[in-house]
């Protein structure tokens, strides 16, 4: 029998913890800065920039709106080159401690391509909530794969199943939301 191996999630918290610190100084903001310009705190910032603690959805979104790009982007090291060819062993998957929401990176993005793909799954009565979109006007085409998801967007809530596509471009706080069946989907970024 074949089993799975998933990356070691220590190493993969201590590369975010890099990626975040990187990124931070690079834009010379302290960690005071970085908590008021995300809503985080500062000891929540310090424990994650230290790998102490694992990134969730809801953090990871406000620090992809303190710095203006899609949470992809924020964990992906920007390289001039890309690899056209991409295997699902070799597609990073971010795993969220707190409401197991699962995230694969399909397509990495690149600094010369725009658009990417992710897939999302969410565990049935999982609830994830951005407060900002990590760019306004960011547009998303939303498929859903498998289940039931209910996605909140502009104050109004669409329920989506299998085979459903939903088009929107981000503007202020969304969320996603499953009810007694799990979620699976793909999101298009452009």
């Amino acid at each position: 029998m074949e089993q799975s191996v998933l990356p070691d999630e220590t190493a993969i918290d201590r590369r975010i913890a890099e990626r975040l610190k990187a990124m931070r100084a690079d834009r010379g903001w302290s960690l005071d800065e970085l908590a008021k310009r995300s809503g985080a705190s500062r000891a929540s910032l310090s424990r994650l920039e230290n790998a102490e603690t694992s990134p969730t959805a809801s953090l990871l979104g406000r620090l992809a709106a303190a710095y203006g790009m899609t949470i992809s982007r924020l964990l992906h090291r920007v390289e001039d080159e890309y690899a056209p060819l991409v295997r699902r062993a070799d597609q990073p998957v971010f795993v969220d401690p707190d409401t197991g929401f699962r995230r694969r990176t399909v397509s990495p993005p690149s600094a010369g391509l725009d658009g990417e793909v992710l897939e999302g799954e969410l565990k049935p009565g999982t609830s994830i909530a951005y407060d900002a979109s990590p760019r306004e006007g960011l547009e998303h085409h939303l498929v859903m794969l498998e289940g039931e998801l209910d996605i909140t967007l502009s104050g109004a809530t669409h329920s989506l199943k299998a085979g459903d596509c939903i088009r929107y471009r981000l503007a202020g706080a969304s969320a996603f939301r499953t009810r007694r069946r799990a979620a699976r989907y793909l999101i298009f970024i452009a």
